[in-house]
């Protein structure tokens, strides 16, 4: 059994550039993780924004409608709300399509690491010894 290699090696037998690698790619898809849920709850707050704005121009100038405030619901002007939102809205897209951007970086990262991890196990890439 001590010619066959086994398929698992233990920490210490790991290099430490392999070993620096895989904590790199465990942290970029903790990183991208953690960029999708941003972007999911951006998502979510877009949606919520753009319901808000489609009920509240079937609103009139001239009637009473309110904002949250914390715990407590404020009366607002319309206009005031609509711009409010409008402003909201356009900083969620941008939020967002910041997020996007990460996001594609941070897959491509990964991939990238990921075909460097699969090479060096498959031994096409030697790592140095230390």
């Amino acid at each position: 059994m001590n010619s066959e290699r086994r398929a698992v090696l233990s920490r210490e037998e790991i290099p430490p550039m392999l070993r620096e690698h895989v904590v790199r790619y465990e942290q970029l898809q903790q990183n991208l993780q953690a960029i999708m849920i941003q972007k999911q709850q951006v998502e979510l707050e877009l949606a919520e924004i753009d319901k808000a704005l489609t009920e509240l121009r079937k609103t009139g100038p001239d009637d009473v409608v309110y904002k949250s405030a914390g715990s407590v619901l404020v009366r607002a002007k319309r206009d005031d709300l609509l711009k409010e939102l409008e402003e909201k809205r356009e900083l969620d897209n941008t939020r967002l399509a910041v997020l996007a951007k990460q996001e594609q970086r941070a897959r491509e990262s990964a991939k990238e690491l990921q075909t460097k991890l699969d090479e060096m196990l498959r031994g096409r890439i030697k790592p140095p010894e230390a």
